[in-house]
């Protein structure tokens, strides 16, 4: 029988295991760890992101810092921001909330970060130890994977691993990951040829690619575990029964809020062919926040033991 993966315990866990280590941080007369988010532009979904990361980090015990600015500001006073905060010895942790307004350069915001306070793991010099396994920080959502799939008790040793989606965000990391833990790695995208074939082999696979419900049976071999980190809006009730079936919540969220959530694997598919599987919501996303509190508190960590050995 499939059974679904609680991102939501694991996550609750991780972010008690965090607190306790930040008491300890203040018990032993450090300060707790500090994060700072930078937030551009009026974007509805990114300022809502930063909130929930925010409060998140409040109720672990970090502290938060705010840095808003308007879509309008020039690109060399991002950068001139950015590079503030990792001078600044107050703040162990750096969040640039993407996407960025139009006009400002991704690459170069990400490049100011100081790679020792890059807790979302985009920065080149952290991409890079990731790929040659070395200690840096990792992106937080197949971070959040890797984790929950320890905590599940699934092993990927060994078995055949498909991550459909090559983003640097998810998908690259995301095999880098596994092959680090010893899977058979492909990386699919939207010019593999035959594509549900080469997902089929797959005894985990990863969905990744932003379509939703894109992931369907034949995607899928029997008795898979299937990981899917896509999160999209449905709005149409007669395509929530699609999906969904006769489930009744379904319907009650798009009369309440207008949409109901949706991954990039089909629910009804996945939960006929899997063995165990990432709901949405409830499934990846949790955990997402869990370890960039966790990543901010490793990374102040660090900061701490190269102050006392200097």
């Amino acid at each position: 029988m499939s059974r679904p993966l609680d991102g939501i315990s694991h996550a609750r866990t991780i972010r008690a295991e965090v607190a306790a280590e930040i008491a300890d941080m203040v018990s032993a007369g450090l300060r707790p760890p500090c994060l700072a988010a930078v937030l551009v532009g009026d974007d509805p979904a990114s300022a809502i992101y930063v909130r929930s990361k925010v409060s998140a980090c409040r109720e672990a015990g970090l502290q938060t810092r705010e840095e808003r600015r308007p879509a309008t500001i020039a690109q060399e006073d991002v950068l001139a921001l950015v590079r503030a905060l990792a001078r600044d010895d107050g703040v162990d942790g750096i969040l640039v909330q993407m996407p960025l307004p139009e006009g400002l350069d991704r690459r170069r915001v990400i490049e100011a970060i100081d790679p020792a306070k890059d807790v979302d793991g985009f920065h080149p010099q952290n991409v890079g130890r990731l790929w040659i396994g070395e200690s840096g920080f990792v992106p937080c959502t197949p971070l959040g994977v890797m984790e929950l799939l320890s905590r599940e008790g699934i092993a990927v040793e060994g078995k055949e691993a498909v991550v459909i989606g090559r983003s640097e965000i998810v998908g690259k990391p995301m095999a880098a990951l596994l092959l680090q833990r010893h899977a058979t790695v492909t990386v699919c995208h939207s010019r593999t040829r035959d594509l549900p074939t080469v997902a089929a082999r797959a005894d985990v696979l990863v969905a990744a690619i932003g379509r939703p419900a894109f992931v369907t049976r034949e995607f899928i071999k029997p008795g898979a575990v299937v990981i899917d980190v896509g999160i999209n809006q449905v709005r149409d009730a007669a395509r929530a029964r699609e999906l969904f079936g006769d489930d009744p919540s379904r319907q009650d969220a798009i009369k309440r809020k207008g949409y109901t959530l949706v991954g990039d694997a089909h629910p009804l598919h996945v939960a006929e062919r899997a063995s165990a599987f990432t709901p949405v919501p409830g499934g990846v996303g949790p955990l997402t926040v869990a370890l960039l509190l966790r990543n901010t508190l490793r990374a102040a960590q660090a900061r701490a033991a190269g102050r006392s050995r200097s």
